[in-house]
């Protein structure tokens, strides 16, 4: 760690201080789940308009104070080419202790994509402060387009870095692989199996928010990039609703490019363990059972023994229930298709999340990223085409329900081996609570692993549904994620299903640039007109499970509840009990029926009887002056 002297760290401190560690509810598991073990870790949760202003942190303030590292020295050193290599990559220069700047790693990959014959550099895009998005193209295909890829036969890795631009072991170590599979050729015949796409950094503003101030609990590099964009969007939750110019230039090129198998490298936090290179993906259970079992069955061996063998310890995903008690459990978590790896299983597209422990060394952690690219090249080279073969059949179901989200089994959860780290839970003058302290002494422990493999919500699966052409923006982020879609060119009457909008609320904070929907909906049939520019949207194609995800109401990635129909909530007309009290009356003395229903209510629902604006609210439904189409889910179910 490089320690600045007082008045420097002092005035850096004073720019850019940060004190809070935050909960994001939207992350790798439940929020339910999380509460409950920060309640039974005694943590309390407290909101932003809580905390009370205070002074700048001083010099002791900025030198983070991390757990005791383990001494590594493992075989995989020996990637690292000599300090005189005409081609020794930024980071490998310094020590594998810095990461280079956006400019300079730009200028030295394009470097070596004029030197190379077997590479070539693409733009995807550009940011929202105006830089290019890259992606390295790694090929013996001769053509660097998508069709010439496809057209050689070679299944295709694309992998991706920076997504979290703090979070940059990818970055150094796709650059090293580029290089090994060119110019100093150590790696180039892995090119003869498959070809590479790279992309070395996708938050490419938050990567030049770059500070040595950047992440309070990792270990190196020197200084990095921000977790989040320059709108402070984070974009590893925005695959669904696809907000920020960088995850739409990311979703277009895996449509365009159509890779076999895509990664996405990170670094994780949170309790100590001996793992230093973890990954994982959603399991058999999951929208892509065959895409599981070939990860499970080929890829997940050759990554372990591979990264063994340079002496690495990889593992699983490691998320504890309880950070301060690992007898607890570990829990095994779906991802939902606003993160990377959920996005590519409800897409039948192979995706790893790779998460290296922030805890160990950057040398360690960049390192140990190289093996596991190399390897995931290698196998996929060689096993490409079994993994195309499970790819197409996934592709290919058509599940009658589909699943919206998942929870744990009631039976009790296997044990599973974990090499943790040893630790203990002391008093804390503080926080007037307790702390936990990390010793640094491996342990192999037996521990149960919780795993959210059973279906929580699931939704019949329509035969397409209806998206009207004012709502252009659904459309266009349909279009975004590749799906097929039917667009009218003539007004046409069709038979569907329609969600009635009941007791819709917003979220009190903001979650990812949006307000967040929940409502009750009620499902009913109706006759609906739908004019020229409509869109139809089969659900008998290879994306039908991701559109059901990002069209189905309940859905927790649905364009409902990202706030994109927030219009549809409102009701456009009223009221007034004056006029409505007669109207009332006169209604009950002229229907037995409408007595009878009026009664029912009064008797089954006693909110409602409570209730006299509610009262009134329900005869005026029954009145031809109510609006039949406010309050109405606008994407209809064929």
């Amino acid at each position: 760690m490089s320690v600045l002297p007082p008045s420097t760290a002092l005035a850096a401190a004073r720019s850019d201080a940060r004190a809070v560690a935050c909960f994001d509810p939207g992350a790798c598991w439940r929020a339910w789940l999380v509460r409950a073990c920060l309640a039974a870790a005694g943590i309390g949760v407290v909101g932003a308009s809580s905390l009370a202003q205070v002074p700048p942190a001083g010099p002791a303030g900025s030198v983070a104070i991390l757990p005791p590292a383990p001494p590594w020295d493992g075989a995989s050193r020996k990637l690292v080419v000599p300090a005189d290599d005409p081609w020794i990559t930024p980071c490998e220069a310094s020590g594998l202790e810095r990461t280079p700047r956006y400019d300079d790693t730009i200028a030295w990959l394009r470097r070596l994509s004029d030197a190379a014959p077997e590479l070539e550099m693409v733009s995807l895009g550009r940011s929202p402060e105006g830089r290019d998005i890259w992606m390295v193209v790694a090929t013996h295909a001769g053509t660097f387009t998508p069709e010439a890829l496809r057209a050689s036969g070679k299944p295709l890795l694309c992998v991706q870095a920076g997504i979290h631009a703090g979070e940059i072991d990818g970055k150094d170590a796709g650059m090293m692989l580029l290089r090994d599979l060119s110019v100093r050729g150590t790696q180039r015949a892995l090119l003869d199996g498959a070809s590479f796409l790279f992309v070395p950094i996708l938050n490419v503003d938050g990567h030049e928010r770059f500070s040595a101030f950047s992440r309070i609990n990792q270990r190196g590099p020197v200084e990095c990039g921000w977790r989040t964009t320059a709108r402070h969007l984070n974009l590893n939750r925005d695959y669904t609703k696809a907000d920020a110019p960088e995850t739409r230039a990311m979703l277009r090129a895996l449509d365009t490019w159509a890779p076999d198998l895509y990664v996405d490298v990170h670094v994780t936090d949170g309790i100590d363990n001996q793992y230093d290179i973890t990954f994982g993906y959603n399991g058999a259970h999951g929208h892509s059972p065959a895409i599981a079992a070939w990860l499970d069955g080929e890829l997940a061996p050759a990554l372990r023994r591979d990264l063994q063998a340079m002496g690495h310890i990889p593992g699983s995903l490691v998320f504890a229930v309880d950070g301060r008690d690992l007898s607890r459990g570990i829990f095994n978590w779906t991802a939902g298709p606003r993160f990377s790896n959920g996005y590519g299983d409800a897409r039948h597209l192979p995706t790893v999340l790779v998460e290296n422990h922030s805890l160990k060394s950057y040398s360690q952690r960049v390192l140990g990223t190289s093996v596991f690219l190399a390897s995931a090249l290698r196998t996929l080279g060689a096993r490409g085409g079994e993994l195309r073969a499970a790819v197409a059949t996934d592709r290919a179901r058509r599940p009658a329900e589909v699943v919206l989200d998942w929870k744990p089994p009631d039976s009790p959860p296997p044990p599973i081996e974990f090499l943790g780290v040893e630790s203990r839970v002391v008093p804390s003058a503080i926080s007037g609570g307790s702390r936990v302290e990390w010793t640094g002494k491996p342990v192999r422990l037996s521990v149960p692993c919780i795993t959210a493999s059973e279906p929580a919500a699931r939704v019949r699966r329509p035969r397409a549904y209806w998206v009207p052409g004012i709502w252009s923006e659904v459309i266009e982020r349909l279009a975004v994620h590749g799906i097929h879609m039917q667009r009218l060119e003539a007004q046409r009457e069709v038979d569907v299903e329609v969600y009635r909008i009941a007791d819709a609320r917003l979220d009190s904070a903001a979650y990812e640039g949006r307000a967040r929907v929940h409502a009750r909906l009620e499902l009913e049939k109706r006759r609906q007109t739908f004019s020229a520019g409509s869109v139809r949207v089969p659900t008998d194609q290879a994306l039908g499970d991701l559109a059901v995800l990002l069209l189905e109401p309940e859905s927790d990635d649905s364009f409902f509840q990202w706030g994109f129909v927030l219009e549809a909530l409102q009701p456009s007309e009223y009221v007034e009990d004056y006029i409505m009290e007669p109207m009332a009356e006169k209604m009950l003395a002229e229907s037995a029926e409408l007595r009878q229903a009026f009664a029912a209510k009064l008797a089954s629902d006693p909110k409602f009887a409570a209730d006299s604006e509610a009262r009134l609210r329900w005869f005026y439904r029954q009145t031809p002056f109510f609006d039949t189409e406010g309050q109405i889910y606008p994407v209809a179910r064929e």
